[in-house]
């Protein structure tokens, strides 16, 4: 592996400024993906959905992103929240406005997410993680995620995922990931795994 290569896997924890780089990715990495897909089909939408929960993440210094921003791992820590009081106000809001009569359905969505997220036992939560599409292969994303979780594991702390892709269990399960249950879209078309890794 020569010495670019490295240089992309060395992740550094992202600021504000970070905020466009990250977006671009993950909007990117998760353009055909089956979920994201059916919530937003315009999928210029989604990048504007993905800077909204990105830009509220900063606020803890668990985005990561490596050299060139070609790969990006948004969490949540313990006792944190996806999104403050004042920005879940405004979910509605700008659901409506990107995707008109369909909100509702993806509302829904959302507070299946909600409500899969296991309650009472403390943990990290990855909200998203996304390799772009120029630099998949490599190995990036989940070199990111290793690395987060060895972080998690100095803190002998449990993490949570939901898999909105089939093709990425294997991956997530020999990190240490089990899957433990499931839940749909509102429709029934799309199945998400979620998928829970206990404190080392």
């Amino acid at each position: 592996m020569d010495g670019e290569d490295d240089g992309q896997k060395t992740a550094r924890v992202a600021t504000e400024v970070d905020l466009e780089g990250a977006s671009r990715t993950l909007w990117a990495a998760f353009h055909d993906d089956p979920l994201w897909s059916w919530a937003f089909p315009d999928r210029d939408k989604l990048e504007v959905w993905w800077r909204f929960l990105i830009k509220s993440a900063l606020r803890y210094p668990w985005v990561w992103i490596t050299s060139g921003h070609t790969a990006a791992s948004v969490w949540v820590p313990p006792g944190g929240s996806e999104l403050t009081e004042q920005e879940e106000a405004r979910v509605e809001p700008l659901l409506d406005d990107l995707l008109g009569a369909r909100s509702g359905e993806v509302v829904e969505l959302l507070e299946r997410f909600d409500a899969s997220r296991p309650a009472g036992e403390p943990h990290y939560y990855l909200s998203l993680l996304g390799t772009h599409p120029d630099c998949r292969g490599q190995g990036l994303g989940i070199a990111l995620l290793a690395e987060n979780l060895a972080k998690i594991d100095e803190e002998a702390m449990p993490a949570y995922l939901e898999s909105s892709n089939p093709d990425n269990d294997k991956r997530y399960e020999r990190l240490g990931f089990r899957r433990v249950g499931e839940f749909s879209t509102p429709d029934g078309s799309r199945t998400l795994a979620t998928m829970w890794r206990e404190a080392r």
